[in-house]
Order: C-alpha cells, then sequence, then structure tokens
C-alpha cells in the first residue's frame, strides 16, 4: 500500500467492485462528469465493469482508495495510458460521495505523484477535467499542476459539450513530501 497520512492507494479487491459499481457507476450524471466513455449498463459483476479486477499491465495501474482512519474504501485512484516511451501518463479520481469534501482528493493526487514519479519512473503526468469541477483542479494545483489549456467543447457529459482544463506536472516540478 502506498500511506498518506489520511488515505492509502492499494490494490482493488474484488470486494470492492459492488461498492464503487454501485456508487461511481450507477450514478449516470456523476459518472459522465468523470469519464469520457459513455455509460452503458453494465452490471458489477460483468467483467466491463470499470472498476473490475484486472491483472496489472504497463498501460495502466487501478487502486482503491482507503481512508486510513477506519479502513473504510473511499473511492478509486488509476493512473491510466502510461506511455513508456515518452514517460508520461495520465492520473484521475473519484471518491464515494460520504468521502468528498474532506480533503481527501489532494492527498490522492499526491500519492498518485509519488507512484507515476518515484514508482514508476515516469517524467510528466497530466490531467483532464471540467471546466466547473474547482475541487479536482484545486488539488492538482496545490501539488505543483499548471493550466496548460482549456479543451473547448471537448467533453459530453449528460447532453451538453462542456470544457476541459488540461494540467501537467513535470517530475523536476513535483516536490515529493518529506520522508
Amino acid at each position: 500500500m502506498i500511506r498518506g497520512d489520511k488515505t492509502g492507494l492499494r490494490a482493488r479487491h474484488p470486494e470492492d467492485v459492488p461498492l464503487l459499481h454501485a456508487e461511481l457507476y450507477d450514478d449516470v450524471p456523476g459518472h459522465a462528469r468523470a469519464d469520457t466513455r459513455p455509460w452503458v449498463p453494465w452490471p458489477a459483476a460483468h467483467e466491463g465493469s470499470p472498476y473490475a479486477v484486472r491483472p496489472p499491465g504497463d498501460r495502466d495501474a487501478c487502486f482503491s482508495v482507503v481512508e486510513l482512519a477506519t479502513g473504510e474504501l473511499a473511492g478509486e485512484a488509476v493512473l491510466w495510458d502510461v506511455d513508456l516511451h515518452n514517460r508520461g501518463a495520465h492520473l484521475g479520481l473519484a471518491l464515494r460521495p460520504a468521502f468528498r469534501g474532506r480533503g481527501l482528493g489532494r492527498e490522492v493526487v499526491r500519492l498518485l505523484c509519488h507512484y507515476g514519479f518515484t514508482v514508476r519512473g515516469l517524467h510528466r503526468l497530466q490531467l483532464e477535467t471540467l471546466a466547473d469541477n474547482t475541487a479536482m483542479i484545486a488539488a492538482a494545483e496545490r501539488n505543483g499542476f499548471t493550466r496548460e489549456g482549456v479543451r473547448r467543447s471537448a467533453a459530453w457529459v449528460h447532453g451538453e459539450f462542456l470544457d476541459e482544463v488540461v494540467l501537467g506536472l513535470l517530475t523536476d516540478e513535483w516536490t515529493p513530501p518529506a520522508p
């Protein structure tokens, strides 16, 4: 497990899937805001669920986020589209509704940066989020990410096109936490 002060990133367990699926995927409007892929009616037990446990690979790393104080499953975090040649990747996270607004997202971004830069040896991390997702933008900027641009009307979200903000962080711009 990769530990922070409040949260930890660990491997996804089969028992995580029904809860993540119910609270993050079956919330269709919420899913549309968090994922660029269209919602389709996958049951939690189906291998098509985005939370299904899959073997690790070079292209992505899927984590379950755990609140350390309680041991409760707080959400999911992912490093995706890992490009080993250019040493870059994208990151994302989604917290269960009961865990939002508690400052956990900022730490999860920091832990993903630690994993990407320190464990995987990447050079660049990037995230894209809806322009009105102030919580994610703040969590990224507090971890050193720089706004690199806006992709106008780039995201189809529950019946309308919305802008996305692109943020990036290079390894030499990142300040790792003190040991």
